[in-house]
């Protein structure tokens, strides 16, 4: 949620943000809705200001009210309440306005309309030439009996995976591997809940835009999370931190359900994009003036992984219109998939500023008032998606996957699948 007063006072750096993010904003109906509220709120506080004045005279003068005082003040009363009214309804609908309004990109974000305008900022490791005629994912792990999504799909559907053998182990080789490098790192690992409530998904962004791509859970008001990002970020909601607390690192595994509901069509082949998708997620809270240095780091920490696999990949500075819309500035990092022949995104580095921070209520305080936080996370990594990465860019001629040394103490110090 952005500053209302920030909106009322800055028209034109609002709506020309909104213009760059693909959001077409109504500033006159938005200053209709926050002069309503001011309005109201004065008239509230005014009233409020005459009863307590009338309290304070008759205590002072030690009597009781006369009356046609009892009158006066039995009348105040049910204006004060009829106020109060008021104000709560101007104070929601104004809210609801500022829900739908996504964030503001930071300065440093290119301005652009699509993912035809990021820009690649690097490019590591080496595309392997292979000299042979190479396997996707989806053949390799049939031919060497690591997943069936035949089967999956009769358990539960299209989109669903069944891992198994040797397939299972490299995956949760991959979640532990994943989790010791970021706990090194300074981050401290958590197992959270894997449903949130819906105050969660409003803190986080999620709801009340995106819920036709959440799972909900029948007869509740929870879903099912689609990162670990909801509980993570949630952990600290309606708290005040001290600011030599800061910055949290948090690091979690989690499943990951989304039903990607505007992705008809789009690769409903093999593990790419699934229902259910394992996930290490890492989530920080900073101060306001160190939130952009720590998403450095934290896209650092997560291409880190990729490093340690020996996986080529790239890093992209999404343009205005590509940043999703509680970010105020992400790094894409995608890793090379040789049976595309292009990069595959594979974690989204963000830093949210105050954005999320306003919607769930976490402050800081130092030596000033409480100011709101600033929050940031990213994947490190989507384990599907290098379960995959790993298959194709280790395959061998003869069928066989090499398996990347730094996992190998996870899997009994295997070195091949074959």
């Amino acid at each position: 949620m952005i500053d209302p007063n920030f909106i009322f006072d800055n028209e034109e750096i609002i709506t020309r943000k909104l213009i760059e993010k693909n959001y077409s904003f109504d500033y006159k109906n938005f200053s209709k809705l926050y002069l309503n509220r001011k309005k109201s709120i004065q008239e509230f506080e005014e009233l409020q200001k005459k009863q307590n004045e009338f309290n304070k005279r008759i205590s002072k003068e030690k009597r009781k009210p006369d009356k046609s005082e009892l009158a006066e003040i039995k009348s105040l009363s049910i204006l004060i309440k009829e106020k109060e009214k008021i104000k709560k309804e101007d104070e929601n609908v104004l809210t609801n306005k500022l829900l739908e309004i996504p964030n503001i990109t930071h300065d440093s974000v290119p301005v652009g309309k699509n993912e035809t305008d990021n820009t690649v900022i690097k490019k590591v490791g080496q595309i392997k030439d292979f000299g042979f005629k190479i396997l996707d994912h989806v053949e390799i792990g049939k031919n060497l009996n690591l997943f069936d999504l035949e089967v999956a799909a009769k358990i539960t559907g299209a989109r669903f995976n069944l891992y198994k053998g040797l397939g299972a182990k490299l995956e949760r080789a991959l979640m532990n591997f994943m989790l010791d490098v970021h706990e090194k790192n300074g981050y401290l690992e958590i197992f959270p809940p894997f449903i949130c409530n819906e105050k969660s998904f409003v803190g986080t962004g999620n709801l009340p835009k995106f819920e036709e791509d959440l799972f909900k859970i029948e007869g509740t008001e929870n879903y099912l999370i689609p990162t670990a990002e909801v509980p993570l970020t949630n952990i600290h909601s309606n708290e005040v931190i001290e600011i030599e607390n800061l910055p949290i690192k948090y690091v979690a595994y989690s499943a990951c359900f989304r039903s990607e509901a505007g992705s008809y069509g789009k690769d409903v082949k093999g593990l790419i994009r699934q229902h259910q998708f394992n996930k290490i997620e890492l989530v920080k809270i900073t101060d306001e003036l160190s939130s952009f240095e720590e998403l450095e780091n934290l896209t650092s920490d997560a291409c880190n992984i990729l490093d340690l696999l020996e996986l080529p990949y790239r890093v992209v500075t999404l343009c205005s219109g590509d940043t999703s819309f509680s970010s105020a500035k992400t790094y894409d990092i995608e890793v090379w998939i040789p049976s595309e022949n292009k990069y595959r995104e594979i974690s989204s580095c963000s830093n949210f500023a105050s954005f999320q921070a306003r919607r769930a209520n976490i402050k800081y305080k130092s030596s000033k008032k409480p100011s709101f936080a600033h929050t940031l996370n990213g994947s490190g990594l989507a384990i599907g998606r290098t379960f995959v990465a790993i298959l194709e860019n280790f395959q061998n001629e003869d069928g066989s996957v090499t398996i990347p040394k730094v996992l190998r103490p996870y899997l009994k110090n295997i070195a091949l699948i074959k």
